[in-house]
């Protein structure tokens, strides 16, 4: 059993140690959210917060999260009102979508280390992330605005609430 806390919630997981912990929050934890890309960790597809930084879940192994704090994109706001999203939604960043959520967990962690970033500096943070639609020009308007229209602490992670939850085995 491996604890972590999740969005707020700690949680207990069943899985094995060796798990990728894409795999833990989406199939034992139903947040689907993060997308899985490439397995490989080169798309970003899968970008989740650990502790506050950038992590590529697909290659993050479970035990590795014992005892941290993850923020999936469904952690960032309960009601997609992070300056991010609302930055995402107002320069039309979205075509397909897949991509969206790991480049916004990558651009909160960014912004949370460098509330006021330059154009050159966001493209440097976002290299790495692949948007097969080729959105990238919104993609970084969208950082922009976020930037200037957010204050700095607004940008970065959620603090975590306390609730507990117990995923695939027995309640402690």
């Amino acid at each position: 059993m491996t604890t972590f806390t999740i969005n707020g919630r700690s949680v207990d997981v069943a899985a094995e140690p060796d798990t990728p912990l894409l795999w833990v929050i989406r199939e034992h934890l139903k947040l689907t959210g993060t997308k899985f890309g490439c397995g490989i960790a080169q798309c970003g597809a899968c970008t989740v917060h650990v502790d506050g930084a950038p992590v590529r879940s697909c290659q993050t192994a479970l035990e590795s999260v014992a005892g941290r704090k993850i923020t999936t994109i469904e952690g960032l706001s309960a009601n997609s009102s992070h300056p991010l999203q609302k930055a995402w939604i107002a320069e039309q960043v979205p075509q397909c979508g897949y991509c969206q959520s790991g480049q916004i967990m990558e651009a909160a962690a960014f912004l949370a280390k460098n509330p006021r970033p330059t154009r050159a500096e966001i493209v440097q943070a976002m290299d790495g992330h692949i948007c097969r639609c080729g959105t990238y020009s919104r993609i970084i308007r969208a950082i922009e605005r976020a930037a200037k229209e957010a204050p700095g602490e607004a940008i970065g992670s959620p603090g975590a609430h306390k609730v507990s939850l117990t995923i695939g085995g027995p309640a402690r």
